[in-house]
C-alpha cells in the first residue's frame, strides 16, 4: 500500500514538473518573440511609419469581407498643419500633453470636470502618446498584456522623441473616419482643402470626430456630435496658452 501511494506521489510530481517546464518554455518563447518583433521607436525620430496596426486591421477586415481595402492616408509635415487644428486636437484629446511624460493620472479627473462643465460625455483619459502607441503597434483590445505593452511603448516614445514629433506622428496616423487616416486625408475628404488652410471651426469639427470616427464626421447633424464641436471650440478659447507651445 505504501509503495503504491509513494509511486502515485512520484507520478504527480513528475507531471507537475513537466507542466512547469512546458509553461516556462512557452513563456521563454513568448518573451523571445516579443523581443524579436519589438518596434524600433527611435527610428521614428527620422522616419515616417509606412503603415500602422490600425490601418492593417482595417485592411484585413475589408479583405475578409470582400470589400476594397484601400485607405486614404497622406503624410502632412508638422509645419503644414494649421495651428488651430493642433490646438483643437490637444484640447479635445489631451490638454496636458506638454506637461506630462506620457501618462496623466489627473487626466481622468480633468476629463470628468470638462464633461460636467460642457454637459457632454467625458473624453477618453488616454494621453496622445498612449493613443499613438496603440495606433502604431497595438489593437483596441483592453487585455492586460496589451495594456502593458502600451505602457512600455508610451515610455519609449516620450524618452526617444520630442513632443513636437509625437504630436506630428499622432496627427498623421489617427483615424478620422472609415478608411481615413491623418489630418491631410481628412482635410481633403471633408473640406476639400489642405490641413494648413483649415479655419478654427473646421478644426474643431475634425477634432470632435476623434472619439467616434466610425460614426461621426464634419457636417453630421447628430446632437451629441454638435455639442462636442461646440465644447471643443469653447476649450480652444480658454486654452490660449497653447499658442505659445505649438
Amino acid at each position: 500500500m505504501h509503495t503504491r501511494r509513494g509511486s502515485g506521489m512520484r507520478t504527480r510530481r513528475g507531471w507537475a514538473g513537466r507542466l512547469a517546464a512546458v509553461v516556462l518554455l512557452a513563456a521563454a518563447v513568448w518573451i523571445g518573440v516579443e523581443i524579436w518583433t519589438w518596434p524600433s521607436v527611435k527610428r521614428l525620430a527620422v522616419q515616417r511609419p509606412t503603415t500602422t496596426a490600425f490601418i492593417e486591421q482595417y485592411r484585413a477586415r475589408h479583405r475578409a469581407a470582400g470589400r476594397s481595402a484601400r485607405v486614404a492616408w497622406v503624410w502632412t509635415p508638422y509645419a503644414a498643419i494649421a495651428p488651430g487644428l493642433k490646438r483643437a486636437v490637444l484640447v479635445a484629446e489631451d490638454i496636458g500633453f506638454y506637461s506630462h511624460h506620457g501618462f496623466a493620472l489627473a487626466e481622468m479627473q480633468r476629463a470628468l470636470e470638462d464633461a460636467f462643465r460642457d454637459q457632454e460625455l467625458p473624453r477618453g483619459a488616454s494621453t496622445i502618446t498612449q493613443q499613438l502607441a496603440k495606433n502604431l503597434w497595438l489593437s483596441p483590445s483592453r487585455n492586460p498584456l496589451r495594456k502593458g505593452k502600451e505602457a512600455v511603448l508610451t515610455w519609449e516614445l516620450e524618452r526617444s522623441l520630442s513632443k513636437r514629433r509625437i504630436l506630428e506622428l499622432y496627427l498623421n496616423v489617427v483615424e478620422f473616419g472609415p478608411g481615413i487616416y491623418g489630418v491631410g486625408a481628412a482635410s481633403q475628404r471633408y473640406f476639400g482643402k489642405a490641413a494648413a488652410d483649415l479655419d478654427d471651426h473646421e478644426a474643431a469639427q475634425l477634432a470632435a470626430v476623434l472619439p467616434n470616427p466610425s460614426s461621426w464626421h464634419p457636417g453630421w447633424t447628430g446632437p451629441v456630435y454638435r455639442r462636442r464641436v461646440a465644447a471643443v471650440e469653447r476649450r480652444m478659447e480658454r486654452a490660449a496658452f497653447l499658442w505659445k507651445l505649438i
